[in-house]
């Protein structure tokens, strides 16, 4: 039985290999080297330090998916917007893990007051991420026509975006600010 938790450091060396293979094999990022442990480590303890999600799958006490979410910029009235991320190690594919990881993952963001989950979708074609996140609410803003290279071929991107709570239908509390 899958299980979705909060991600720890001992999850780094799985987070590593499943965004490597993604890097490597898939035009859903747009990074073209495999970043180290190292750098997933500092990439994972930014988005813990600023108090943000950042989940992982469960399968057998393996880890085999992970999601979280960052600032969608790093200027402050982007505050309560953010750019969600997920990947799954191959062999989860097709089991609902994806949905299950961005579920939670909406949930968690919206329980540390964030009012948008922005998705920035790597490659037109990459119906699979499409597919779940209009499953989970996410709508179509856009397409970025031909905006990265990877693989000799030029890729859109895909912009979608989901409210959260309240949304910007109440001003958000004085405290945030």
């Amino acid at each position: 039985m899958p299980l979705i938790r909060r991600s720890r450091e001992g999850d780094i060396e799985a987070i590593t290999a499943i965004y490597a293979h993604h890097v490597r094999h898939g035009t859903g990022t747009f990074e073209i080297d495999a970043p180290s442990a190292a750098e997933m480590e500092a990439r994972h303890s930014d988005v813990l330090a600023k108090g943000l999600p950042y989940l992982v799958a469960e399968i057998d006490r393996q880890v085999v998916g992970f999601a979280y979410c960052n600032w969608f910029k790093p200027r402050p009235a982007y505050r309560f917007s953010a750019e969600d991320s997920i990947y799954l190690a191959p062999q989860a594919h097709g089991k609902g893990l994806g949905r299950a990881l961005l579920a939670e993952l909406m949930a968690q963001a919206q329980a540390v007051g964030l009012r948008k989950l922005i998705a920035v979708i790597g490659d037109s074609r990459n119906a699979g991420s499409i597919g779940l996140h209009r499953a989970v609410g996410f709508t179509d803003v856009g397409i970025l026509k031909s905006c990265g290279w990877k693989f000799d071929q030029w890729l859109d991107v895909v912009l979608m975006e989901c409210a959260l709570g309240q949304s910007d239908a109440v001003d958000p509390p004085l405290a945030q600010v």
